[in-house]
């Protein structure tokens, strides 16, 4: 049964609620800088603070809103995209929540496919903004970006959310939103500081977000990771189903053979939120999906992939070989501290004839020195910034008629589509 809204769902947003003292609106450019700045509150796992926040700005879900909880190390937002396009293609107003951005704040926060306006964002974050000046411990960025999302998705009645977990699971802001239906991605070896360093400690993080009762589904694991899945879904009283093949039959826009597996999960999640599904309306959702960034030709012979860990780097690696078989590439790499970057590299620099690093608009950027030092002597050309690379790497190009490969950080890749579309572009921590 679909969700009952009363008129206030589709009513533009009044700022003053929610708000308790009188202040005066925030321009968007005023509301996007303070946001920023509340990342000086850092990272803050748990589930109390987002829980607290949610309630204080009536953002959790309306009744019978279906929620639909995507976690895992690699593959989360294109299983997210598909799950979000394919509701669409049934005729259900669905709000999509992902992470990060890559050039548009507001790129985290869509329903029925488009982001959220300036001028709502801005009201939302002022009405936000008091709430969070009276809230001990202060809300994190990514605390603060989920409340704004929840509320808006409520405010459009969406009748189905699709959320992206941020990091982990467990303690990730998004669990503070009870989920109908629970889905994990392929997990790897990311956020090791937070997470921990071995398999099975991720495993455990991403499997907090099931819940008693709720059916759980997983794409194929490591089978370390499959048995620690296994087990939490008996401990929660999880109904548990592992996806077992790869979706056949459908054109799907993203490239790569890892999106038929992302496909058969997103397809599955939404039979099991019980939205009902034809061949027609999957495959229209499949053939028209589109996550930026992700093996993302952005003009023809140049490509854009966000690998930021050695799993997301050989699952690059592979669809590589199969776009461009036998061919190399000319690489533009770049790559942020925390990151296990000699295992990135050890999959992306077999596939480059010429490496071309840079660092990227970040406090946590690598240094060109720091690059070169995970590559052998005289491997890499160094340069100043992103411009300067992209620059060599296209005169390259013309020299060798090899594609141009942009890969190693999603900070790097949003900074290139900013660049090459020739907008601004603000780096992000969350």
């Amino acid at each position: 049964m679909r969700p009952h809204y009363g008129s206030a769902a589709n009513s533009a947003f009044d700022v003053s609620r929610g708000m308790t003292d009188v202040a005066r609106r925030m321009t968007y450019r005023e509301a996007i800088d303070w946001l920023f700045s509340t990342q000086m509150f850092g990272i803050k796992l748990g589930l109390d603070g987002p829980r607290r926040l949610l309630t204080e700005f009536l953002a959790h879900p309306a009744h019978g809103v279906k929620v639909i909880h995507v976690a895992g190390t690699n593959g989360k937002g294109s299983t997210c995209a598909m799950i979000d396009r394919i509701a669409r293609s049934a005729g259900w107003r669905s709000g999509l929540f992902t992470s990060p951005h890559l050039i548009d704040y507001r790129e985290r926060i869509q329903v029925s496919g488009e982001q959220i306006p300036e001028e709502e964002c801005a009201d939302m974050l002022t009405a936000l903004r008091t709430i969070c000046e009276r809230l001990d411990p202060h809300p994190t960025f990514f605390e603060i970006t989920l409340a704004l999302a929840m509320r808006w998705f409520r405010e459009r009645g969406c009748e189905i959310i699709v959320l992206e977990t941020g990091m982990g699971g467990r303690l990730d802001a998004t669990t503070a939103v009870e989920a109908d239906v629970c889905a994990v991605t392929p997990i790897g070896l990311d956020h090791t500081q937070w997470l921990g360093g071995s398999i099975e400690e991720i495993a455990a993080e991403k499997a907090g977000i099931f819940l008693p009762g709720k059916p759980a589904l997983s794409s194929p694991q490591e089978p370390a990771a499959a048995a620690v899945l296994e087990k939490h879904a008996n401990l929660t009283r999880a109904p548990f189903e592992f996806i077992t093949e790869p979706l056949r039959g459908y054109p799907i826009a993203l490239t790569g053979e890892h999106q038929a597996w992302n496909a058969a999960l997103a397809v599955a999640a939404l039979a099991k939120a019980g939205l009902p599904l034809s061949y027609d309306v999957v495959r229209h959702g499949l053939e028209s999906v589109r996550w930026p960034g992700r093996f993302e030709e952005i003009e023809a012979g140049l490509i854009l992939d966000g690998a930021h860990n050695p799993h997301a780097a050989r699952v690059l690696a592979e669809t590589w070989g199969r776009r461009f078989p036998n061919t190399l590439a000319n690489l533009v790499f770049s790559a942020v501290a925390a990151k296990d970057v000699r295992g990135i590299l050890e999959h992306l620099a077999p596939l480059a004839r010429e490496i071309f690093l840079c660092p990227v608009d970040t406090p946590r950027a690598l240094s060109t020195t720091e690059l070169a030092g995970f590559l052998p002597p005289s491997r890499g050309l160094e340069f100043p910034d992103l411009a300067g690379a992209l620059e060599a790497a296209r005169a390259s190009r013309q020299e060798n008629h090899l594609p141009i490969l942009i890969a190693g950080s999603l900070f790097l890749v949003g900074e290139a589509k900013a660049l090459i579309a020739e907008q601004g572009f603000r780096g992000f921590e969350q």
